[in-house]
């Protein structure tokens, strides 16, 4: 996606002088698209074969253009392709040795013989995996395809393209092997058994698009049984990011994190997790708000239990009523649930200089345009916008982070030192209402991420390696 459209090549054949760039491009905006580019493919005697790449509002409004160029003299559309599914053609990932097998002694070296003794060497001493083994560096990626995106529940297939990109952003930004595990049920014991059962082979387990509430329970039973990092990505990546920029966001309108009263909408796992690292983070006054209305101990959730722990946590004052009314008065409002679900009514009735962090995708709780001129900071899940809450700016330093460490597990000083050095990212001189949040094209990010992560594990003594970190 770029600039709010879709991006298509569309390969044309062109009589050589007849066809004017001008004429397509007027016909490209009379359609509302805009051209990227126009390349040339290869020049003939009398035609000319060239790539126009357009950004296009619709699938409908390419077929209008598709049409008006095949009605065009001296063209002919020779094929039309999707840029994103380009990109996916055959996977995005691969898999490539670290070593070359050039001769005989380097096979004996690499397999047997000569392996039989490295086997031996990890017998005797199981830690010696991480030294000898892709364990040091590599990540399961697990899903099982019940909370793909904002899509919901499409299976364990349809997750593999998500995982994919994960791996892809473990290894580009922070040289992690990230490793796609979709699994064909959603049990959750035999989530558990199959991952305790292949996590030998991963220095880390990365929980991914799992629904909850069953994620919960799978990330805790997981804790329990290994001895490896377990983290569910929804729920604490989210959580560290949201973090890091409301501890900005507070700066910039010069309040103390304690002292902020927190609007929370949709508590699920990201809502949940991010409630947790706030209070940890010493936010006190926090309310959480989902379809029933405020999570209070003046009520009771026998269908989720989640929900009770939620509300011994929350709400000190017991607020009640409609959103519009726990909002009144309020410093933050963090939106994790769904499109439009605030009028602008409901923001005018904050506090004063009130941080709004509208995340649900693909609609925000509210357009930003509707009240950018009515909060002090705005922040969205969104790239169309300024202070893009994206957990991506997370998971990759922070695994870098554990598996430098060799850490056994994922504290909550580990995520709070996360969110400190992300929030860090941005200098005292670039802070501002606009950039409360780096981008995630900014390589500093997994850097001082996984530093902080790695000081953190040594200091909670969960780290198995002490040793500089990323650098």
């Amino acid at each position: 996606m770029v600039g709010g459209g879709i991006q298509y090549i569309i390969r044309l054949s062109m009589q050589r002088e007849l066809v004017p760039f001008r004429q397509l491009v007027e016909l490209v905006d009379q359609m509302g698209g805009d051209i990227v580019a126009l390349d040339l493919v290869r020049a003939e005697d009398q035609r000319t074969i060239r790539d126009l790449t357009v950004v296009m509002p619709s699938p409908e409004h390419l077929q209008k253009l598709e049409d008006a160029l095949k009605d065009m003299p001296g063209t002919a559309v020779e094929n039309v392709s999707d840029r994103t599914f380009l990109m996916h053609l055959g996977g995005k990932i691969e898999i490539h040795p670290r070593v070359q097998i050039k001769t005989r002694a380097d096979l004996s070296h690499v397999y047997t013989p000569g392996v039989a003794r490295v086997v031996q060497a990890i017998a005797d001493d199981p830690n010696k995996a991480f030294q000898l083994t892709m364990k040091r560096n590599t990540v399961a990626v697990v899903t099982d395809g019940t909370a793909i995106l904002g899509l919901g529940h499409l299976g364990p297939k349809a997750a593999l393209p998500v995982m994919e990109g994960k791996a892809v952003l473990f290894k580009w930004l922070a040289n992690v092997d990230a490793v796609p595990i979709c699994l064909d049920t959603t049990d959750v014991d035999e989530i558990v058994e199959t991952v305790v059962r292949i996590a030998p082979g991963f220095g880390g387990i990365n929980l991914e698009d799992i629904a909850a509430p069953r994620c919960f329970a799978i990330e805790a039973r997981l804790r329990e049984r290994l001895d490896i990092p377990v983290f569910h990505d929804d729920q604490h990546g989210t959580a560290v990011v949201i973090l890091a920029g409301l501890i900005n966001a507070a700066r910039v309108v010069g309040k103390n994190l304690e002292d902020l009263r927190v609007v929370v909408a949709g508590v699920g796992a990201a809502g949940t997790a991010t409630t947790e690292l706030l209070l940890e983070a010493g936010v006190k006054d926090i309310v959480g708000y989902d379809r029933l209305g405020p999570i209070s101990m003046d009520h009771s959730y026998p269908d989720h239990p989640a929900w009770t722990e939620y509300a011994k946590k929350t709400n000190p004052f017991r607020r009640g009523g409609s959103l519009a009314d726990i909002l009144h008065g309020a410093d933050a409002f963090i939106g994790v649930s769904s499109g439009n679900i605030l009028s602008v009514s409901d923001v005018e009735g904050m506090g004063p200089d009130p941080i709004l962090f509208v995340m649900a995708n693909p609609e925000p709780e509210i357009r930003p345009e509707l009240v950018q001129s009515k909060v002090r900071v705005l922040a969205t899940g969104r790239s169309d916008y300024p202070n893009q809450i994206n957990n991506v700016l997370c998971f990759p330093g922070l695994f870098r982070g554990v598996l430098d460490s060799r850490a056994s597990t994922i504290t909550t000083r580990m995520k709070l030192a996360a969110a400190q050095a992300l929030a860090e990212v941005v200098k005292p001189e670039e802070l501002s209402a606009e950039y409360i949040i780096p981008s995630v094209f900014n390589r500093e990010v997994a850097i001082k991420i996984a530093q902080a992560v790695t000081h953190a594990a040594e200091e909670e003594g969960v780290a198995r390696r002490i040793s500089p970190t990323l650098r």
